[in-house]
């Protein structure tokens, strides 16, 4: 059976190399050396001086007598050793409290794991799965930053108290400049056929009810809540208009990868799950509790083709009809066997952030920076599992959903398994479910229904 997650209840290295182990430094282990200072002896002035004759008349003895400032520098001495063990205490305490490594200390006050804390990368990484999915799709450059411009305000909203609604309105009226003044532009991109759609968008998205300008008053009348609401609306909206931007890959898949199925864009996967121990899922506001509970998720062709086209294509052949599903820490597996439909063993895919394409058969290092474009540490995201022969390879049908915790996550609030997984969707209806999976739950059954015309099979099963 595929192992897909490490264990989480130690800390393992984020490179793909199996033994390796993250070194961290305690704060108490510090080099004695640095703070240790050898003080010169004190040269003591000795003054011979006669004793009195021991049981032998004629035997003498000499011994060092110290004067009276020899005195004075053994203290000055034995008060220096004090203060430098003060000082010690003092930076070791400064060390701990700041998250700011001291002037000239880097090289052993930040280990290469905590490093991760400190990326400015980490911060925005999405948290949710609607955010990844939007970041991912490839259009436009000015939706892009039309979409960066409003994005920033769900972070100004986080703000407590007093919110920044000047900037929130600068954002707003930037979003809305470049909207109106590339106009042709944005409407160039979308093809021909899809040219009536998009301008519709595009009208809804100046001057619509969830439209920019909507948006702007909202921020006027500083109504947080509607700020709120209307800004969500508004990002779906430029989703939408992207989506109609990027019809198909950005890229080329290299030749010897065009063997697999692949998906070139979005598609849509209906599960129903069952309990079969005669429980039911908790039901919603004045819902009926059900024994049965719909969940779907959104699969990205955009930055994982291959990965989630092999999986598109064993749903359409009902590979996942009445599987087991069995729950492990963190995460909800599928069965590893999927009877007579097998599906192919893909190379392990992952788009890193800010590249125009996947990387195929490597993991990658965050402790170096690097992170996905679909990261794992969201709740309820969606990934295939390792191949019980190459952790190079995902797993030809097993699949997992990842119950992200931050509580039990790395620096920087990463998954401990970031970067190792080809991640390729994410629940987006019924993420409240997941958590109420038990073992021995099935899937009664999994249905492609929406983006099976971007599903490319390759040419001996067309």
């Amino acid at each position: 059976m595929a192992s897909p997650l490490s264990c989480s209840c130690s800390i393992i290295s984020h490179t793909h190399r199996p033994n390796s182990n993250l070194s961290f430094l305690h704060p108490f282990q510090l080099n004695k050396a640095f703070f240790h200072t050898t003080t010169p002896a004190t040269p003591i002035y000795p003054r011979l001086t006669r004793i009195s004759p021991k049981n032998n008349a004629s035997s003498m003895e000499l011994t060092k007598r110290p004067t009276t400032p020899s005195i004075l520098l053994t203290h000055l001495e034995s008060s220096m050793k004090q203060f430098q063990s003060l000082m010690a205490v003092i930076v070791i305490f400064i060390e701990i409290a700041s998250p700011i490594p001291l002037y000239g200390w880097q090289a052993w006050s930040i280990s290469p794991a905590e490093a991760v804390l400190y990326s400015p990368e980490t911060k925005t990484l999405p948290r949710t799965g609607e955010l990844a999915l939007r970041r991912a799709i490839p259009a436009n450059t000015n939706m892009k930053t039309i979409q960066d411009s409003l994005e920033d305000i769900s972070y100004l909203l986080r703000i407590p108290q007093r919110k920044p609604f000047g900037t929130m309105e600068g954002n707003v009226k930037k979003a809305l400049k470049i909207a109106t003044d590339e106009k042709a532009s944005i409407l160039a991109s979308i093809p021909a056929e899809l040219k009536e759609e998009g301008s519709v968008l595009y009208t809804s998205l100046i001057e619509g009810k969830s439209g920019l300008q909507k948006l702007l008053q909202y921020i006027k009348d500083k109504n947080t809540d509607r700020v709120s609401v209307g800004l969500a609306s508004t990002l779906d909206t430029v989703a939408q208009l992207e989506l109609l931007q990027a019809p198909g890959l950005s890229f080329l898949l290299p030749q010897q990868y065009l063997k697999y199925p692949r998906l070139t864009g979005r598609g849509i996967v209906e599960f129903t799950v069952e309990k079969v121990d005669g429980s039911a899922f908790s039901p919603e506001a004045a819902g009926e509790a059900k024994s049965t509970a719909k969940i779907q998720v959104v699969i990205d062709g955009y930055s994982a083709p291959l990965t989630a086209g092999n999986f598109a294509k064993l749903v359409v052949d009902g590979a996942y009809d009445g599987m087991k599903l069995t729950c492990a820490n963190q995460a909800i597996l599928s069965d590893s066997e999927v009877g007579k439909t097998t599906g192919y063993s893909v190379p392990l895919e992952i788009k890193p952030s800010g590249q125009f394409e996947p990387l195929y058969r490597t993991t990658l290092s965050v402790q170096d920076g690097e992170l996905p474009v679909l990261p794992l540490s969201v709740y309820g995201a969606v990934a295939m599992a390792h191949s019980d022969v190459s952790d190079e390879n995902s797993s030809p049908s097993q699949f997992f959903f990842y119950l992200y915790d931050k509580r039990n996550s790395g620096l920087g609030g990463l998954s401990f398994d970031e970067g190792q997984f080809s991640v390729f969707g994410y629940t987006t209806i019924g993420r409240d479910i997941l958590p109420q999976i038990k073992t021995g739950d099935i899937i009664r059954s999994a249905k492609l229904v929406e983006g099976q015309d971007r599903l490319v099979l390759p040419p001996l099963e067309n």
